[in-house]
């Protein structure tokens, strides 16, 4: 279940703060109203979470997450590095 944020369209609520987050299934009504202090909301764009890579991930690297690093021998076939 996708995680929504919500905030209030006006005013400030002590008892959500104004903001809070909810896990609602997709095919879940749209929310209109807070479900604590019943004040209408609307959604608000979440920033979302991706990998940082600072570097290239080498072949050591990669055997040690446990991964099986594989080299071109010729066409179609690999042996192990």
């Amino acid at each position: 279940m996708p995680l929504y944020e919500y905030e209030l369209c006006e005013g400030d609520c002590k008892i959500c703060g104004g903001k809070f987050a909810l896990r609602r299934p997709l095919n879940a009504a749209e929310l209109t109203h807070c479900p604590a202090c019943k004040k209408p909301v609307r959604k608000v764009i979440s920033l979302f979470n991706t990998p940082n890579l600072t570097k290239p991930v080498s072949i050591s690297d990669a055997k040690k997450a446990g991964f099986t690093v594989l080299k071109k021998v010729n066409k179609g076939e690999y042996e192990r590095q």
